[in-house]
């Protein structure tokens, strides 16, 4: 049981795409979709270069905006509301996520490597509008990503939430490595997940998780 953990959390962050919904909901296919044809715009670029240029750019740089924004100057707010137009009806609301994150101590916030509006969409879509304390985006971070330590400084700092009484829960490894050497509990979230040492506890099942913490 890893409730015993968790005894000292009293700010829970979440990230928002493939984590506060399964990768089965395909939302991330439709934002790399319009990031591929935001490139083939740009760039000049076939789909195959592009949809390569998006993949390189986020290994690289740890988002395709980043890459875009060094290497092409382009436009952060123009890319992300480009590429946040998507479709969200594929979302259903999951009572039992509200539930459990409604059940935790504390404050609740999102920080997604997307936009801040894209996050306020998603979390509506979901039926957890109004349940999060704050929803922070790529912005509020002056556009530098996870897994960047100056992005999560900018972040944190702006919420005031205490690293050694936090918890982060993320799909990508790499966004956690951060918050686990500034003493955060992490918990990597999705399918097929590898053992690391920055990460505390895995889970394919977010509501069935935390529903054990309280």
């Amino acid at each position: 049981m890893a409730r015993h953990r968790f005894i000292h959390v009293r700010t829970w962050v979440f990230d928002l795409d493939n984590t506060l919904y399964p990768p089965g909901a395909r939302l991330f296919d439709q934002i790399e979709a319009r990031m591929n044809g935001f490139i083939r715009a740009r760039l000049g670029l076939d789909e195959a270069a592009a949809a390569a240029l998006r993949r390189d750019y986020w290994r690289d740089h740890g988002t395709t905006l980043t890459g875009l924004m060094t290497h092409h100057r382009v436009e952060p707010d123009g890319f992300l509301e480009e590429v946040h137009s998507i479709d969200l009806t594929g979302l259903t609301a999951e009572p039992g996520l509200r539930a459990a994150i409604a059940a935790l101590p504390g404050r609740k916030i999102v920080y997604t490597n997307g936009s801040r509006g894209h996050a306020r969409g998603v979390t509506a879509a979901l039926g957890l509008a109004g349940l999060f304390d704050a929803l922070y985006g790529v912005e509020d971070a002056g556009y530098a990503p996870k897994p960047r330590a100056e992005a999560f400084a900018a972040v944190f700092d702006a919420d005031g939430l205490d690293p050694c009484r936090a918890a982060m829960f993320e799909d990508d490894p790499r966004n956690l490595a951060v918050p686990h050497a500034l003493g955060m509990r992490t918990v990597l979230v999705g399918p097929g997940i590898p053992p690391a040492p920055h990460i505390h506890h895995c889970t394919e099942d977010l509501p069935g998780f935390l529903s054990q913490l309280v």
